[in-house]
């Protein structure tokens, strides 16, 4: 068994299956502040050439619920040289995106939706998946089946056309 990421082209290279329903884009980066950031400049930039552009409603809720799941993967997700996998995937038909963040470690999981704290008005975290849950329609997690980690998931409605 191993603990790497899959990797369905190669590390480096990001892949992007085009087809006449769904775009898919997928990518392994580092766990660190600059590897997250880096996904939601490159997330942001995939969404805008596939037709939900910049500045609008649809593709920022997408983008700010992208970057909560990437900065909670670096920072309760993070194992030492250990990658996360984002998934990006715009279903035409259903005007559906969904955002899926694989990291690998397990023992560090999300509460249950209906049981995310509120946090107190002096802390400085804790808010990001009330923010997941506020903007996207559906969100959730399950542990990797072929490993230690787990993939958080969340899907937004997009107004746009892809």
């Amino acid at each position: 068994m191993t603990n790497q990421l899959p990797s369905p082209v190669s590390a480096s290279q990001p892949t992007c299956h085009r087809d006449d329903l769904s775009r898919t884009f997928e990518m392994r980066f580092t766990s660190t502040p600059r590897g997250a950031r880096l996904a939601r400049r490159l997330a942001a930039h995939r969404l805008d050439t596939w037709g939900i552009p910049y500045g609008t409603g649809p593709h920022e809720d997408v983008v700010l619920v992208l970057g909560e799941l990437t900065a909670n993967a670096v920072r309760h997700g993070h194992v030492p040289s250990r990658d996360f996998h984002l998934l990006l995937q715009v279903s035409a038909p259903a005007h559906t995106v969904r955002i899926e963040v694989t990291d690998t470690r397990s023992e560090c999981t999300p509460p249950e939706q209906e049981a995310l704290p509120a946090p107190g008005s002096e802390d400085t975290g804790g808010r990001g998946l009330l923010l997941v849950a506020a903007l996207a329609a559906r969100w959730g997690w399950h542990l990797r089946p072929e490993g230690p980690g787990k993939t958080v998931w969340a899907e937004c409605v997009s107004a746009t056309p892809a």
